[in-house]
């Protein structure tokens, strides 16, 4: 019981993971910037993997798609295929998730269930940590920009996207984790289903060899005089 539990929410965990890094793949403050004026901001910078943008104090946003994806920088082509990467892996962690745990009707025995939610746990840990290096790569180029005194090009700061994909590859890397132990659990318990009796005593194996061995005594014969 203690088992599907645990599978429960590490499937909780790891869902809710894979939503929040699906959903930071398409956010579009991946860094942000901002200039003020000397009462109101008066133009707000941010970017994403897609495009950057500009938005004024009116809300109006221009934006411009990156031209073409030969001609971006190399760390921004590693970031793209990392989170696409993660989301992938987060699906096919799913499917086998549900296949793996206890609670469904699917997977065939219990072992073999075990092990499937134990792919599933590897699965989920190799998204998140897709997903976190995305996340940590973007976010290293955006403070050695930042605090380099010699980049004299627009800084940014950090956005709320790379926070949300930290958080949603923690839960998968958690949720998966819980996935693996998920097969040391099964094979406890399948131990503990072997109950040894314990060797029997000599006085009772030789009661039982006792009455299991027929009498082969004769018979006796009574003569005539013997019933009188």
């Amino acid at each position: 019981m203690a088992s599907t539990s645990a599978e429960i929410i590490a499937f909780l965990l790891t869902i809710s993971g894979w939503v929040l890094v699906s959903s930071t793949l398409p956010t579009d403050y991946w860094k942000v910037s901002t200039i003020d004026g000397t009462v109101i901001t008066t133009a707000t910078f941010w970017a994403n993997l897609w495009k950057t943008c500009v938005t004024d104090s009116t809300g109006v946003s221009n934006c411009k798609d990156f031209p073409s994806m030969l001609a971006l920088d190399g760390y921004i082509q590693a970031c793209r295929g990392l989170m696409i990467s993660a989301v992938c892996l987060g699906f096919f962690g799913a499917v086998f998730g549900l296949v793996g745990m206890k609670c469904t009707k699917v997977g065939g025995s219990d072992q073999t269930k075990a092990k499937i939610a134990c792919l599933a746990g590897l699965i989920f840990i190799l998204s998140g940590l897709c997903s976190m290096t995305s996340c940590s790569l973007y976010a290293n180029r955006i403070t050695s920009e930042f605090f380099d005194p010699s980049f004299v090009a627009q800084k940014y700061e950090l956005g709320a996207a790379l926070f949300i994909g930290w958080a949603g590859a923690s839960l998968c890397i958690i949720g998966g984790i819980i996935f693996c132990f998920s097969i040391a659990e099964n094979s406890n318990s399948a131990r503990r289903g072997y109950a040894y009796n314990g060797a029997t005593s000599v006085m009772s194996s030789r009661t039982k060899v006792h009455n299991s061995v027929p009498d082969k005594t004769a018979p006796k014969h009574f003569d005539k005089n013997a019933y009188v």
